[in-house]
């Protein structure tokens, strides 16, 4: 068991095919911090909607987070655009867990660090909603091919590698986008006049300074659970680190949320999904019932 200050996730995406939610799970199984920051889109409302594709394991990972503020760890939870109904209950605290819009974090070693999902900052996001959720089923049928992929590779004893990533950092295209990306928000931590920034949202996890016309800024992007499989954490000093989870997975009963097995249908959260239906114009225990 590996010990930080804070762990920072982001991007879990639970409910979506291509989620690595066994990954994840194996991820708290190994890690305690006294502050766990989840950095949005936890739950894939978006996904979901369309299809009901709530498991078990993505059960485990609901339980094994909500165990973890049983055992006294600090929780803020920071929606994202894909679980952004959570947005409307933003300064409320449910079963430990502290909602926020954004939220500044300050390191052990006294840096301040605003953390926010990022969209905000993505022009298809922002002013194409509709072309958002276009590129999200091509993204999804993208990460079909990746989920077969990862199965051989693990069936021979290879470490997880994420075609669709590989995919993205050959195109010039979303190279610039990512860099357009980085400097926005960069730019946002220093309007709120603090030392850096931790977000998500692109899946590209990078630990790095910006330079920007007030000077350099620390850029934090803890990545995704889809592509890379990696977080965000704070060492006790305040040192801050990337970590990659593409290991060997440990299938075990330990390994699962608190140990029972839950109806499928017991912990899915619901106000994930309630924006989704109110488009459609059905409630959220319709959707429910897709499964």
């Amino acid at each position: 068991m590996t010990s930080y200050r804070t762990i920072f996730l982001s991007d879990l995406h639970l409910g979506m095919r291509g989620c690595q939610a066994e990954r994840v799970l194996d991820f708290i199984r190994h890690h305690e911090a006294q502050r766990w920051v989840l950095v949005g889109d936890v739950v894939d409302g978006w996904a979901l909607a369309r299809s009901w594709t709530w498991q078990q394991v993505h059960n485990d990972v609901v339980q094994k987070l909500l165990r973890e503020v049983r055992k006294g760890s600090e929780m803020v939870y920071v929606p994202g655009n894909h679980d952004g109904a959570a947005r409307q209950f933003v300064g409320l605290t449910f079963g430990g867990i502290l909602v926020q819009r954004d939220w500044v974090h300050t390191t052990a070693d006294g840096r301040k660090l605003l953390v926010l999902h990022g969209d905000e900052f993505d022009g298809v996001v922002r002013l194409a909603p509709w072309l958002s959720r276009v590129g999200a089923r091509a993204y999804e049928l993208s990460l079909a091919l990746n989920t077969v992929v990862a199965r051989v590779r693990e069936r021979m004893g290879k470490p997880y590698w994420s075609l669709a990533a590989a995919l993205k950092d050959r195109t010039k295209r979303a190279l610039q986008y990512i860099d357009r990306f980085e400097e926005a928000v960069a730019m946002r931590a220093v309007e709120a006049g603090v030392d850096g920034v931790v977000c998500g949202h692109i899946h590209r996890p990078e630990l790095r300074d910006v330079v920007t016309e007030a000077g350099a800024t620390l850029y934090a992007n803890c990545g995704d659970w889809v592509e890379n499989c990696t977080a965000l954490v704070e060492h006790h000093d305040g040192r801050l680190e990337i970590v990659r989870w593409t290991g060997a997975i440990q299938r075990d009963a330990e390994a699962r949320g608190d140990g029972v097995r839950q109806p499928v249908a017991a912990l899915v959260p619901r106000l994930a999904l309630s924006t989704e239906a109110a488009r459609l114009g059905l409630d959220a225990g319709t959707l429910g019932a897709e499964r």
